[in-house]
């Protein structure tokens, strides 16, 4: 039977009894609030943080931004990862270290400002309908599988709603991108030159509209296509 050190045993950090007192109080699957885990933790600062730390290491703790069945204050404990409170398991692997500022910094103007899953640029507004929410950008970590087999981790521009959906576990597969281009037609593939060129792609009308409509309801969308076919050509 595996043996538990208590998370209680202040020989260890505060991510590895954060960690323990997963496995041993809450259990995975289960869901716990912040009050319950400060509360366990009334000697140490920035509990919170120290467990989403966890996360570099395979853990994996869903938020209400991750699971909307959850509530605001709640969190839960769906995988286990490492064992961090075994000897050598708690270094974070190389691409999760954390980023400086300068890194970050370049990070960002490199890719010009602009979240490179969905386009939109720092304080700009979502264009669905969804409300005003302006983009606020962060710096995340993508998979990279190249045509020769290896995989690195490169660092990539994305807005937090971009993040939200996954951005740090997303993986591109160059060699497949390729192929990809060399099946365009050389008009296309000129086409593609030239938003690559301009690092941008502008939207037209309908598409703007279209990205609307996607956002909307069962409802409203069936009154919306009503509506079309009631209208004059």
């Amino acid at each position: 039977m595996e043996e538990i050190p208590s998370f209680r045993d202040k020989k260890f950090g505060s991510m590895v009894r954060a960690a323990l007192w997963l496995v041993t109080v809450v259990g995975e699957g289960n869901i716990f609030t912040k009050a319950q885990l400060r509360e366990a933790f009334p000697d140490v600062a920035q509990i919170d943080r120290r467990l989403r730390g966890l996360r570099d290491h395979g853990w994996r703790i869903d938020t209400s931004r991750d699971d909307p069945s959850l509530l605001q204050q709640e969190q839960r404990f769906v995988t286990r990862g490492a064992d961090v409170w075994i000897p050598g398991k708690s270094k974070a692997p190389k691409h999760k270290a954390s980023l400086t500022a300068a890194q970050r910094a370049k990070v960002l103007q490199d890719d010009n400002h602009l979240c490179r899953s969905c386009g939109i640029g720092a304080g700009e507004a979502y264009e669905d309908g969804a409300g005003i929410e302006l983009a606020k950008l962060n710096v995340s970590r993508r998979r990279v599988l190249h045509p020769d087999g290896t995989v690195d981790h490169q660092l990539v521009t994305e807005c937090k709603r971009c993040g939200t959906g996954g951005g740090t576990d997303r993986e591109v597969d160059l060699g497949a991108l390729l192929e990809l281009v060399e099946n365009l037609s050389p008009v296309e593939r000129r086409l593609f030159a030239k938003w690559i060129e301009s690092d941008r792609r502008s939207f037209s009308p309908i598409e703007k509209i279209w990205g609307i409509y996607r956002t909307l309801p069962q409802e409203s969308r069936f009154a919306l296509a009503q509506a079309i076919d009631g209208m004059a050509d």
